[in-house]
């Protein structure tokens, strides 16, 4: 299929080989580049918290890198632990799925920890990780140290789309998929936007787009790539 992913340059990268192995084709578009923000994390951190790639790079510059690098991380997934890694931090713990699977796993390993954890998070959440966590009795603070900003509509996405050479676009959040509407508006092809399928990580990712008028929406059953990217597949049609 003729795929387009709208994620920030990096991710989509990484989705688009993922794509392209399965014999897609893809356009990679972004609709949203991320911004590290600043942010005094202060100290007393029992262990780190990540629920994304983007958080271990949006601290790199951080005074307290150092000091928070030595910390045990908790990561999500795979690829935030790779990143994580990348960044120096060296005890790093994947819960090898989404946050459902890493509340779990933090649960089951601080059940006695009175010392909390820092969560580093990006402005845009899909789930609160920290109440979930507060509920399982593990003390966590958040701190917001990432932002993805909307990027311009890109002229190669505006062409495909009227050209009906778009098959199917990859939506991993809300505001990505706010910005293609608004950008699709703005060019004058929203008919044509809302004409494709759309693959959604979530439902508050396909809400913008269901009220938008979009024929085609399906949702992953997990909130994670891997199930996104398994929507391209005849049986999940």
């Amino acid at each position: 299929m003729r795929v387009v992913v709208t994620r920030p340059q990096a991710d989509s990268e990484r989705t688009a080989a993922a794509l392209r192995a399965r014999g897609h084709e893809v356009l990679v578009a972004p609709l949203l580049q991320v911004e590290p923000m600043a942010t005094d994390f202060g100290d007393g951190w029992g262990g780190i918290i990540i629920t994304s790639a983007n958080a271990p790079g949006a601290i790199a510059g951080h005074a307290a890198r150092d000091k928070l690098t030595k910390l045990p991380l908790y990561a999500v997934g795979q690829r935030s632990a790779d990143a994580a890694r990348a960044a120096g931090f060296s005890n790093v713990i994947s819960a090898g799925g989404d946050v459902r699977d890493l509340v779990r796993l933090i649960a089951a390993r601080r059940a006695d920890a009175a010392v909390p954890l820092l969560y580093l998070a990006g402005e845009d959440r899909a789930a609160d990780l920290v109440a979930e966590l507060i509920a399982h009795g593990i003390a966590t603070e958040m701190a917001v140290v990432y932002r993805a900003a909307a990027a311009p509509f890109p002229s190669v996405l505006t062409a495909a789309l009227m050209a009906g050479e778009v098959d199917a676009v990859l939506h991993f959040s809300r505001r990505s998929a706010d910005n293609y509407l608004a950008g699709a508006r703005q060019a004058g092809i929203i008919a044509q936007a809302l004409a494709v399928r759309h693959l959604c990580l979530a439902q508050p990712t396909a809400e913008p787009l269901s009220e938008a008028g979009a024929g085609s929406i399906s949702v992953a059953k997990r909130p994670h790539e891997a199930a996104l990217i398994a929507l391209l597949e005849p049986a999940q049609a």
